[in-house]
């Protein structure tokens, strides 16, 4: 017996505002590409890494918006909703792998000193700071909303402390000439990502493998059921999520003698709304405990 279904799709997702961000980012990496080379920078160059990396996570994230909207079909009942977070999970690893390809030019640099042009390296980080500030405004209404914006978001806010940390390695570098900055600077922007893109991959990889959606705990949503009037226990509970905003649940509810049915599950499916958010339910009212076949469910 299923509940009623309120499906939660990508709709919200500010389109326009993405292809902005994208428009915005995709613009200031190739100026700091040329600029990180004009100058000698490489904490530059890892900027406008982390840059073509922002630029990626949009341009995914357009991609995922357009693919997920498509209906379900008779191949994919759930539809391609799942594709975002697959985006999502793609998008990490990649910011991860560009995180360790900086560490290692920096561990380079160290050893072989480059000539920095600090007055320019400044000039070029202060317009990335705020073009990397824009694109903020512009993303953090929806963050919370999809892991793929969520995901773009982190890495332009990755990006904005990373022109910070430019803006203040170009100054000391012009105070003091200590040209090793630049690769410190670097390094910090490298270790600055590692925190929030395993936190988003982690998110990601729960979500693949049918996890408890973060905030939700099954043993709570387990005994809101059972204290339902006409609920004499529950088993072969399942929770997960499609996507962040799409979590579902399927039980099988035992009923108390003489309980009715249909009072029951929508008694059940009014208190898993109320304190779950929880609009995806399929629920099987029995009679007779089928818990020891739970095997073949």
């Amino acid at each position: 017996m299923s509940g009623d279904h309120q499906h939660v799709d990508m709709e919200s997702t500010p389109v326009p505002r993405l292809w902005i961000a994208l428009g915005l980012a995709g613009s200031f990496m190739v100026a700091e590409v040329v600029g990180g080379i004009v100058t000698g920078s490489l904490a530059l160059i890892s900027d406008a890494a982390h840059m073509l990396t922002d630029a990626m996570a949009l341009a995914i994230a357009l991609l995922a918006i357009r693919v997920g909207r498509r209906p379900a079909d008779i191949l994919r009942t759930y539809g391609y909703a799942r594709f975002e977070i697959l985006a999502a999970a793609f998008n990490a690893l990649l910011l991860l792998g560009v995180a360790f390809y900086i560490l290692y030019e920096a561990y380079k640099r160290l050893y072989e000193p480059a000539e920095i042009a600090s007055l320019g390296m400044l000039a070029i980080a202060v317009v990335g700071l705020l073009v990397n500030l824009v694109a903020m405004r512009i993303l953090t209404g929806h963050k919370d909303k999809s892991l793929n914006v969520k995901g773009a978001y982190l890495e332009v806010w990755a990006d904005m402390l990373g022109s910070i940390g430019v803006i203040a390695g170009a100054g000391l570098i012009w105070l003091t000439g200590w040209e090793w900055v630049d690769s410190l600077v670097a390094v910090g922007i490298g270790f600055m990502v590692f925190p929030r893109t395993w936190v988003l991959l982690k998110e990601c990889v729960n979500i693949l493998l049918e996890g408890v959606p973060p905030g939700m705990s099954l043993a709570e949503v387990e005994q809101t059921i059972v204290s339902v009037p006409g609920v004499a226990s529950v088993h072969d509970l399942h929770l997960w999520a499609i996507t962040q905003s799409k979590a579902s649940l399927s039980a099988h509810a035992v009923l108390a003698e003489r309980a009715d049915a249909e009072t029951v599950r929508r008694a059940i499916e009014a208190q898993l709304q109320q304190k779950f958010d929880l609009h995806h339910t399929t629920l099987q009212l029995e009679r007779e405990n089928c818990a020891p076949m739970e095997t073949i469910h």
